[in-house]
C-alpha cells in the first residue's frame, strides 16, 4: 500500500485531523501526545531531552493559530507531504507547516512535521 495513490481528497480526510492534533497539542505543552502519530523511526532519531525542551519554551510552538490555510499535496516515493501556512497568536507573519505522511505496519504515521 503507498499513500501516493490516494486522492486529495482521501489524504486530506487523513492529514487535516493530524495536523489539527499537531496544532492543539503544540499549543497545550502535551508532548506526549503530539508524538503520538509519529512513525517509530523519526521517534528514534529525536533527541527527546532537546525536542522536549524546544517545545516547552518555544514561544510559536506554544501559541498557534488552530485555523489552518492548506496549500496542497507533494508526493513523492513513498510518503506525501502536506503544506499549511501557519500563523501564531502573538508573533506577526506566517510560516510553512510540513506535515510528512507515510504507512508504518499498515497505518498511516507521521515522518516529519516542522514549521519554518
Amino acid at each position: 500500500m503507498n499513500i501516493i495513490d490516494k486522492t486529495d481528497e482521501e489524504l486530506q480526510e487523513i492529514a487535516h485531523p493530524m495536523w489539527d492534533d499537531l496544532i492543539q497539542y503544540s499549543n497545550q505543552g502535551q508532548y506526549g501526545k503530539f508524538i503520538k502519530k509519529f512513525s517509530y523511526n523519526l521517534l528514534l532519531g529525536l533527541n527527546e531531552v532537546e525536542v522536549g525542551k524546544q517545545f516547552a519554551h518555544s514561544e510559536l510552538a506554544r501559541n498557534l493559530v488552530e485555523e489552518r490555510d492548506f496549500l496542497g499535496f507533494i508526493r513523492r516515493g513513498e510518503h506525501v507531504t502536506a503544506l499549511y501556512r501557519v500563523r501564531c497568536k502573538i508573533r506577526t507573519g506566517e510560516w510553512l507547516g510540513r506535515l510528512v505522511l507515510g504507512y508504518e505496519n499498515g497505518e498511516v504515521r507521521i515522518f516529519a512535521a516542522s514549521i519554518f
